[in-house]
This record gives C-alpha cells, structure tokens and sequence, in this order.
C-alpha cells in the first residue's frame, strides 16, 4: 500500500469510527432514560422487591429528618422518596416503602417503583407550557379534575414533539406499559391520599381528547398517560384507574 493510500485509508477509518460513536451516543442519549428505568423495573423483578405506600406515620417520620440519609435507620423499612436508585434496588431490603414526593400533588406506583411530583393545571394543547414541565414531573391537564371530584384526573408524561428529543422528557411514565388491571396507585393530593386500582389500559390515537375534553362528571376516573411505542408520538397509551373499593 502506497504511502498516499494509507493515510487516505487512515483518514477514512477514523472518520468512520467517529461516525459510529457519534451514532452509538445518539441511541444512548435518546433511549438512555427508556433503558435505565427499564433496566431498573427488571431489577425489581429479579429481587423481588414489594413497594408499598407510605402510610401517614411514614411521612411524618420522614418529614421529621433534617438528614434524608437517616431514613435508613427507620425500623418500617428502606424509605424512598422520588423512586429507587439502583444502590437501593441492588443492595437494599426488598420490603421498600415509597414516600410521595410532594403530599400537594404527587403520585407513586408501586408495581414500578414510581414516585413523582405532579405539576396542576398544565395546558395539553400547547407545548410551551407542557413540554418544560414535562422535564421535570408529571403534568396534570387543565380543563380534568382533580382527585376526589367526579370526573377524569388526567395525569401526562413523556410526550415529545420528535423521537430524538425524548431523552429530554422525565421518563417516570416509560414503565405504564408494566401496570396490569388491578395494580395499585396513589395519588396524593392537598395532604390528602386517593387509592386508586387499574381497570384496563388502552392504545388511542394521539388526537383522541375525550378523556379530556369529555363532561368531566360522572364516576371519578385518574388517567395516565403517555406515548406510544416510547419514544414515539404515533399513538398514546392510557392506563385508566378507578377509586380504590374502601
């Protein structure tokens, strides 16, 4: 091989291996948060690992910490709040209590380990005001109810305007697609807790608003949603719950 060709053939290799880390770390940052909170779900399973709710005594107990760190020593359990952390999910009880991360508006389902803190009154028809919000939280929709009124909750995360942006978007909401009928969530809202058991999930077309726009009247329904396949805006899957028999 002639000097000429080598560096040529140099040339072309190296541009070839950064074209395909560049490609490697594009799939990373996109489906990164998809991958890491799937990663953690099949975790749960292996271990094991029961969440339960906190209950009343929990957050008191919780609230009465200076230190987060000291949640440890709590007798009831391994407190979380905010979700588990792989540390947590590797080496930690597998009787784990979930703590909401804001007794105002939050939500926390045990199946997957969530708990997130959910933002009210978020427009759902204009991307300004949801998608910053989506960065960080749980939207509820302006023009839905809230827990305890008769009507819809409408609770969204994880929609996107482009499947390479969905690595910006809290990905709390990637693992609805686990929650079968009968699982359990919570919603706290206002210092008040609502119980809530799935009745049946369901894969609409992402322009279908009744959930919303419907007569918010009726029997008390909490709505979950999020996109569908994930990292997608082709359709939207709905986990759609009901008030918690008493």
């Amino acid at each position: 091989m002639k000097r000429n060709e080598a560096i040529k053939f140099v040339i072309l290799r190296t541009i070839g291996n950064f074209l395909v880390l560049f490609s490697l770390f594009g799939v990373l940052a996109t489906f990164g948060p998809a991958l890491y909170f799937e990663a953690q779900y099949q975790l749960i399973k292996i271990r094991g690992i029961n969440f339960k709710v906190a209950t009343d005594k929990d957050i008191q107990r919780k609230q009465g910490f200076a230190d987060i760190t000291k949640l440890n020593d709590l007798k009831s359990g391994n407190i979380r709040s905010g979700g588990p952390g792989f540390g947590e999910l590797l080496a930690g009880s597998t009787e784990q209590i979930l703590v909401p991360s804001d007794t105002q508006f939050s939500i926390t389902i045990p199946k997957i380990g969530a708990s997130a803190k959910v933002y009210p009154n978020v427009d759902p028809a204009n991307s300004s005001d949801f998608l910053p919000i989506l960065q960080k939280g749980i939207a509820h929709a302006k023009g839905s109810v809230f827990p305890g009124f008769s009507g819809n909750v409408y609770l969204f995360a994880h929609s996107t305007d482009a499947w390479w942006n969905v690595g910006r978007y809290n990905a709390v909401f990637y693992l609805l697609k686990n929650l079968e009928p009968g699982d359990p969530i919570t919603v706290f809202f206002e210092n008040r807790r609502f119980d809530y058991v799935v009745s049946k999930i369901v894969i609409v077309d992402p322009e279908d608003t009744s959930l919303i726009a419907g007569k918010q009247a009726g029997k008390q329904q909490l709505v979950l949603q999020t996109c569908w396949p994930p990292g997608t805006t082709w359709k939207r899957l709905d986990v759609i719950a009901v008030p918690k028999s008493k």
